[in-house]
């Protein structure tokens, strides 16, 4: 192992190009980031048992400050290599110099009154709402979330803030296996047939007690002239209940949700309207010791509906979320999404020092509905004879900064230790416990 960081630590280091800071207000940034990664007992349908990939992600930004006038935008490479036609390679790993950020913002002090400020941003650009359950820009993904329209903050007297928006999500290109293979560049499209609108309001409440958040958005999709839909309309409702982590005291978050609308059976023109009915919760009480180390220990729960029988659909939609923070790694492995899944967690995590964290996890996990597929695997058994049960899986992930602000190592660790339903399911891929190792180099300027 130590050989091999050896390498990665070299070649990130080659990759890195080199900047210098300007003056009258433009700085110029920039990360390269090269991971390794393997896995043996892919739980996923359609994919090769055994296999490995080398992803290289280079983001360059640029930003200008100009009072209350922001200007900025980010180019990133994201490439695959040594993947073959079993492989899951998508654009989760393939996006080449993009301009995923390009936009302009300006502020307002006092636009409704002495004690408020509105942020108002138009363009390309990245979004974090809420929890990042619903919408977020996908860190350790190879590639990420972009979206082209508006945004506005607005921070409100009474320890009330509020951030709405009105966007095209970026549909990211190419997506034909052929050009994802020769990492081609392509530009990503947005249009009106695919567009996310709403917006998160957060109330501060006393240091006990938390913060409130209330969420709301709605997700429309149509068929273009490139591409069929199920003509999704899904209007999501969301409040979350949380208080951060701190030292010497018990932190906890609870957040649920639930979705409404309309979706087409299939991708035909004529395919009927099933109505939308479905939901998500999750629930977390930790606890961090006051000691130099700053260790937590937390339990979870989340629970994400599935589609069952009849003329409704009930599979959760995570809609632009990630999952990293909660349930695993995305990459070869991939496996674990909000939908269709009950899980239970046990969380420990520790930074031992300001350049070393860690943490490790432990969850068993059923599906929420025995005849949908469970959650991203494409495992499925649609009579629900193969049980509930899916498995326990063993999370860990190791960080260094082997260079302050500049250096970055870090091992993530995966093992899936399947349950009757990934071994019985009339789909499920005959091969065995799930071992997934990561392995990140990631050079900063």
């Amino acid at each position: 192992m130590e050989a091999c960081l050896k390498k990665l630590c070299w070649i990130a280091a080659a990759l890195s190009p080199s900047v210098a800071l300007a003056e009258d207000g433009l700085t110029v940034s920039g990360s390269s980031r090269i991971r390794y990664e393997l896995i043996e007992g892919q739980p996923r349908t359609g994919f090769n048992a055994s296999d490995d990939l080398l992803n290289i992600r280079t983001i360059l930004g640029v930003e200008y400050r100009a009072g209350n006038l922001h200007l900025g935008a980010q180019v990133y490479d994201s490439r695959a290599y040594g993947g073959n036609a079993g492989t899951p390679m998508s654009t989760n790993e393939v996006n080449t110099l993009e301009p995923v950020q390009a936009y302009i913002a300006y502020e307002v002090p006092g636009a409704f009154g002495a004690q408020t400020k509105l942020a108002l941003q138009a363009g390309r650009f990245m979004l974090n709402l809420g929890s990042r359950r619903l919408v977020a820009a996908d860190d350790y993904r190879n590639t990420t979330n972009g979206y082209t329209g508006l945004r506005a903050d607005l921070s409100l007297p009474h320890k009330l803030t509020a951030t709405l928006i009105y966007t095209m999500p970026q549909v990211r290109l190419p997506d034909a296996r052929a050009d994802l293979s020769r990492n081609k560049v392509q530009l990503d499209r947005e249009s009106g047939d695919l567009v996310l609108w709403g917006g998160v309001l957060t109330k501060k409440l006393n240091a006990s007690a938390g913060a409130l958040e209330i969420t709301y958005l709605h997700l429309g999709e149509r068929d273009s002239a490139k591409l069929a839909t199920r003509d999704l309309s899904l209007d999501t409702f969301g409040a979350r209940l949380f208080r951060e982590p701190a030292s010497g005291r018990l932190d906890f978050e609870s957040e649920f949700i639930v979705q409404a609308g309309h979706i087409s059976a299939s991708l035909a023109p004529s395919a009927p309207k099933l109505r939308v009915c479905s939901g998500f919760v999750h629930a977390e009480a930790g606890f961090t010791a006051r000691h130099p180390w700053s260790p937590r220990l937390a339990l979870e729960f989340d629970y994400a509906s599935g589609d069952g029988r009849g003329p409704k659909f009930g599979r959760f939609d995570t809609l632009f979320g990630m999952r990293r923070a909660d349930l695993a790694p995305s990459g070869l492995y991939n496996a674990l999404a909000r939908t269709n899944i009950i899980s239970l967690g046990l969380r420990a995590e520790a930074a031992p020092s300001k350049r070393l964290d860690a943490f490790a996890a432990y969850r068993p996990m059923w599906l929420a509905s025995a005849t949908d597929s469970f959650a991203t695997t494409g495992v499925r058994d649609a009579a629900g004879l193969s049980g509930t049960f899916a498995g326990h899986q063993f999370e860990a992930r190791v960080r260094y900064l082997l260079v302050p602000k500049r250096l970055r190592l870090e091992w993530d660790g995966v093992l899936l230790a399947k349950g009757r339903f990934l071994e019985d399911a009339p789909n499920a891929p005959p091969s065995g416990t799930t071992v997934y190792n990561s392995f990140n180099a990631t050079v900063s300027f």
